[in-house]
């Protein structure tokens, strides 16, 4: 038994120590390139024109990327790290529409769908997927860019098709699993959100 526990001490230490040095890659990488930075930049200073404007942001994604999706909006609806005004923002995760969308016309088009239905001119998409190649996420860019919506691509590994289809795309290059690339993304969206609010609530 003793032996047992020795074993699982290090096998869990061997683990950890495996997690952090590949967080600390992945985040150096991202954060300590100057170009990445000069897109977030972008990206957030289109967030605050957008929201300045009196305008809305749409966001969408699948899986854990819905959940940073989610997560990004409700923040700004509901408040971040102090209380100021609501801001307008929706992600597209309502089931309803989702399961509906996808019985009558497929998956591919469960967001494009409700950015034909709810994007105006001068709103933003954001547009997260961790490869880059979610085919109903680039359905929701594409339909997004004919309503003239302003475009923010949250990618990863080398960015897919959504890089060169997105107006602003932020791409983390790691080419591992996809949490490496989605803990990076949140920090962006906890970014976009403190700026924003900086921005414009003061």
């Amino acid at each position: 038994l003793l032996l047992q526990k020795e074993h699982f001490a290090m096998e869990f230490e061997k683990i950890v120590g495996q997690h952090i040095a590949e967080i600390e890659t992945t985040f150096n990488n991202f954060w300590k390139t100057p170009e990445n930075l000069e897109q977030v930049k972008s990206a957030a200073n289109t967030l605050v024109e957008c929201l300045k404007n009196g305008n809305k942001v749409l966001s969408c994604g699948n899986g854990g990327s819905m959940s940073d999706a989610i997560h990004f909006a409700e923040e700004l609806v509901g408040r971040f790290r102090d209380s100021r005004k609501p801001l307008p923002a929706i992600a597209m995760s309502d089931v309803g529409n989702i399961t509906c969308i996808a019985n009558d016309f497929g998956y591919e088009y469960i967001f494009s769908r409700v950015v034909e239905a709810l994007g105006n001119e001068g709103d933003v998409l954001l547009a997260i997927s961790t490869s880059g190649n979610s085919k109903n996420v680039l359905e929701a860019v594409k339909t997004a860019k004919t309503k003239k919506l302003k475009t923010i691509a949250l990618t990863g590994k080398s960015g897919g098709k959504l890089k060169d289809l997105a107006d602003i795309s932020i791409i983390v290059p790691h080419n591992g699993y996809a949490d490496r690339i989605q803990e990076i993304h949140i920090q962006i969206i906890h970014f976009f959100i403190q700026y924003i609010e900086q921005q414009i609530i003061g």
